[in-house]
Parts: C-alpha cells; sequence; structure tokens
C-alpha cells in the first residue's frame, strides 16, 4: 500500500539517519519497524489491568497548554504519587511518578498524549503487580 503523510523536513532528516546508520535497506522498511514498535508499545500499555507503578514523562510548550495539563493532573491524583518539573528553553520537561490502576495510568498517558502541545509522552512501566 502506498501512503504519504506530512512530517516536519527535520523530523524526517533525523530519521533518515538514523535509519541509515542502522543498515536498513530503505526508509519502507524502517517505517514498517517504527510502526510494529508503536503498535506493541500500545498493546502492553493496553493489557495494563492490574496497579503498576510507572513512570509517564512528557515534554510540552508550557505557554500553550499548561491550565489544561494541570486539570488533568488533578483529575488523576488518584494515582499520581508526585511530579518533577523543569525547564529546557521553550519546552518543559515533565515527570509523574505513578502508582495505582493500570487503566487509570493507561487514561493519564492517552490523556497526555491528546494535546496539540505536548510533543512526546513515554510511560515506563516499573512494576506491574
Amino acid at each position: 500500500m502506498r501512503t504519504s503523510f506530512n512530517i516536519p523536513d527535520a523530523v524526517v532528516e533525523e530519521f533518515d539517519q538514523v535509519w541509515q546508520d542502522e543498515g536498513l535497506a530503505n526508509r519502507s522498511r524502517a517505517v514498517r519497524e517504527a510502526m510494529q514498535e508503536y503498535i506493541e508499545s500500545h498493546s502492553q500499555l493496553e493489557d495494563l489491568t492490574d496497579d503498576v507503578i510507572a513512570l509517564v514523562a512528557f515534554d510540552y510548550r508550557h505557554h500553550e497548554v499548561i491550565g489544561e495539563l494541570h486539570g488533568v493532573q488533578h483529575e488523576y491524583q488518584d494515582v499520581i504519587l508526585n511530579t518533577s518539573h523543569t525547564h529546557q528553553g521553550e519546552w518543559c520537561l515533565e515527570s509523574l511518578f505513578c502508582q495505582g490502576a493500570g487503566e487509570r495510568v493507561r487514561e493519564l498517558t492517552y490523556r497526555l498524549r491528546d494535546f496539540d502541545g505536548v510533543n512526546r509522552v513515554k510511560i515506563m512501566v516499573l512494576r506491574d503487580n
């Protein structure tokens, strides 16, 4: 299947450098592998049912989303134990140490990903009980 995507040039250039450094045959192969990793990551997140201990980290443009982000964090204070925040130029980096129902941590992760001003959201499950 042929398809097209709108991706910033800088991202494509960096992606091309990475797959070439890894010695992959072409961009299509690299995209297939990246998509498979994304699917696997999503599946692992969907499988969270028991209580978990997890770290959710994300970066965002402070002025675009700070009010809404604080609102979401308050909605999930039942699973957020503490937060850490730092500034990197125009970007903010935030980490949430979470403990509780896997479903709630998954919902929180999805809510954070839904903001246009949030660049990346990563979750690391440290323990699923």
